[in-house]
């Protein structure tokens, strides 16, 4: 089994809740792990935008990802959400069959 990481961010922390909650509860992701807020500094429609967002994680099977990116872009509130998978290429051989057992 090949796992990945999704890296996300919501514009607050109850819609990052809110999004992790349901793909942990759809069984799309194994577990979601939510992070403080941050200074996001970022080009938008040809203007320089600064805005506090939440950070948060998610642990998957590579081969949910594509479901986890359609399902995260329908919940979100952005137009263009950041959610970017990054491939687990190794770790506890034991929380990598959780993360398989959980999803899928």
């Amino acid at each position: 089994m090949t796992a990945s990481w999704l890296y996300m961010t919501a514009e607050t922390r109850d819609e990052a809740q809110t999004i992790a909650r349901t793909l942990v509860e759809e069984r799309l992701v194994a577990c979601a792990n939510i992070l403080g807020p941050m200074d996001s500094i970022f080009w938008w429609d040809g203007v320089v935008k600064s805005e506090t967002e939440v950070a948060f994680i998610v642990k998957t099977r590579a081969t949910l990802v594509d479901q986890v990116v359609a399902r995260v872009t329908e919940m979100h509130s952005y137009d263009c959400p950041c959610v970017v998978a990054l491939p687990i290429e190794g770790g506890n051989p034991d929380y990598l069959a959780w993360i398989e057992a959980q999803t899928g």
